[in-house]
């Protein structure tokens, strides 16, 4: 990824966090995803007071893109305190639709330090259809 692409979803990821709905954990996330159609989709976390039915600022830019026809996904920016990497269910999820995506990493008071990866390298061995292929022929 070129250096001014990973810098354009690195900010739209940092306007996505500040509208983040955090009261319980006041741990705001902002993700940007990249189609291959070249549109970004941006997402936030939004919790619940029922915690399970909180929702990642991953899914919810990746849920974005679905909805608008894409699922092509070609990379993916998050920035949150501290520059977390994807929540297991975040990683299941993104892996779904494409399983080498790339993933920066921000620490939104450090937006121009990032740590970049790609969910095969985050999610081993992961989950897929060919497990549940395998199991159809057993």
């Amino acid at each position: 990824m070129t250096e001014p692409a990973r810098d354009e979803l690195i900010h739209v990821a940092l306007d996505a966090q500040q509208r983040a709905y955090c009261p319980y954990s006041n741990f705001p996330v902002g993700a940007a995803i990249r189609t291959a159609s070249g549109k970004i989709y941006q997402g936030a976390n939004v919790e619940n007071v029922s915690y399970g039915l909180s929702i990642c600022a991953e899914r919810v830019a990746a849920s974005a893109a679905v909805a608008a026809g894409d699922r092509e996904f070609t990379a993916i920016a998050i920035v949150s305190r501290g520059g977390v990497t994807p929540c297991g269910a975040c990683r299941q999820f993104l892996a779904e639709f494409n399983p080498t995506l790339r993933i920066v990493m921000v620490d939104s008071q450090h937006p121009d330090h990032g740590y970049q990866s790609t969910l095969d390298d985050l999610l081993p061995n992961r989950f897929d259809k060919s497990k549940i292929e395998m199991e159809k022929r057993a």
